[in-house]
């Protein structure tokens, strides 16, 4: 059964993927139909944001309205996460109207190999920091002062940020969660 599952992309209405995944699951089990489906993916990252000198993190759709699924699709299958609550349709050829059509392999990597990459990097900021945007320091021996981003380490998830001690530009850097965003 497995040499004939193939990828394929189920859109759902934006903010709702976590539950349609689980409506889709229950439904195939419920019909039986679960054997047809090796796995169904929402692809996330994990993100964080600072706000009241708090590190809150959550997970975030980087396809946000698109679940993948796994699957041998018959006409059983096609009706069954087409008639589940959130669920727009598949991705097809003919604007919705025609078969669904599976991901080629490199796409599917491509797609899982973000998913993969994003999980071994960690949390990143919900919203990245720019070079010469204003920021509070919240933790460590700066905590209080304010400066200016001078530059971002994405890969070191670094910030060199410029702030005035006794009146004169110095630069520090800290971590992403030793600051958070003047709004």
């Amino acid at each position: 059964m497995n040499k004939s599952m193939k990828w394929y992309v189920v859109r759902a209405i934006s903010g709702k993927e976590k539950k349609s995944k689980e409506y889709i699951e229950h439904e195939l089990q419920r019909l039986k139909l679960d054997s047809y489906v090796n796995q169904v993916v929402i692809p996330t990252e994990k993100v964080f944001e600072m706000r009241g000198g708090k590190k809150r993190i959550r997970e975030r759709s980087f396809l946000p309205g698109y679940i993948l699924v796994e699957a041998h699709i018959t006409p059983e299958v096609i009706s069954a996460i087409k008639d589940v609550p959130n669920i727009i349709g598949f991705l097809s050829g003919e604007r919705g109207r025609g078969e669904p059509e599976a991901l080629r392999d490199s796409e599917v990597n491509k797609i899982l190999g973000k998913v993969d990459e994003m999980n071994e990097k960690g949390e990143m900021p919900e919203e990245p920091f720019i070079k010469g945007e204003p920021v509070k320091v919240i933790s460590g021996p700066f905590n209080g002062f304010d400066g200016n981003v001078e530059e971002v380490y994405e890969d070191k998830k670094k910030l060199k940020v410029m702030v005035k001690i006794f009146g004169r530009n110095t630069p520090i850097e800290l971590n992403y969660y030793q600051v958070e965003k003047e709004f």
